[in-house]
This record gives C-alpha cells, structure tokens and sequence, in this order.
C-alpha cells in the first residue's frame, strides 16, 4: 500500500559551528510563492522526504546537498531523534558540526502551476535563503517542533 506523500517521513541536518564558545545553527527558508512573506515559524533544518524502507541519515544527506548544494561536512553525526510536526509529518534530525557560506547556496527547485488556476507552469528554488541563526533567533524562525532538535542538540556536550 502507497504512503501518501504528504504523510511520508523526513529527515534533515542541523548544521552547527561555535563562534566564541557559543552554537550558531544553519537554518534553510522554503522557497516558492507560498512561503515568500512567511519568517517566524516558516523556517526549517535542510530536510527532505524519504519512502518507507529508505535510510534516513542517507535520505538526511541527500537533501541537505541537494538544499544548499554543499556536499555534508566531514564529522561525527549527532543522532536528534524525531519530532512530529502540527501537519503530522515526522521529521527525524541529525546534528553535525561544520561551516559553509550561507549567501552561497544553491538549492534544487520545484515546478507548480503559478499564479493558481493560471496553467501556467513555473520553478522555484525549494530553498531561497539560508541563514547562521544564534539559539533565539533560531528558535523563533524555526517550524516550532523542529526547535525542539536545538533543545536536544544543547543537551550534549558540545566541542569547545
């Protein structure tokens, strides 16, 4: 039997680096026209959906590269666990210590019929922005659950 896709699972990398002693996070704004004037609460972890069988840390890999368009830093991986988000998709998150440019990134896109009922056909980026957000900010412009993967990653010991 078929999981719809709306329900099929996802899975991301939470990029973190240390600038002086304290964690900034990597975090992603969907792109496209729905998400365009959403901030707060719009904001993801580089995540994308996997089928039923599928390994999520490799799914978690494949989407942050095909996000941001950097491969996933060298490093030992922080398993976050799941979170379920309101729509009841699970999201299972993965940490990892690692830097790259945020103003670089070159996401995937995505084609939907825009403006809606137009037949007309147009791609947009599935990521538009990336931003380093410290706790905070990260909190506040994270989907809600996601935020719970900061409390989790803050919960281990970090490297100094």
């Amino acid at each position: 039997m078929a999981v719809p896709r709306s329900r099929l699972p996802s899975a991301g990398i939470l990029l973190f680096r240390l600038r002086a002693g304290a964690p900034e996070f990597l975090i992603v704004h969907p792109g496209g026209p729905l998400w365009s004037k959403k901030d707060s609460g719009a904001w993801s972890i580089p995540k994308g959906e996997y089928r039923p069988g599928d390994d999520p840390l490799e799914a978690a890999r494949r989407e942050f590269t095909e996000e941001t368009g950097f491969p996933v830093p060298d490093g030992p991986l922080i398993e976050l666990g799941d979170v379920t988000l309101k729509s009841g998709k699970v999201v299972t998150g993965y940490a990892l210590e690692g830097d790259i440019d945020e103003k670089a990134i070159a996401s995937n896109t995505f084609e939907m019929e825009w403006p809606p009922r137009s037949g007309r056909t147009q791609s947009f980026p599935e990521v538009d922005k990336a931003s380093w957000a410290t706790f905070a900010a990260a909190r506040r412009k994270l989907n809600p659950a996601q935020g719970e993967f900061l409390i989790r990653l803050l919960s281990v010991e970090l490297p100094s």
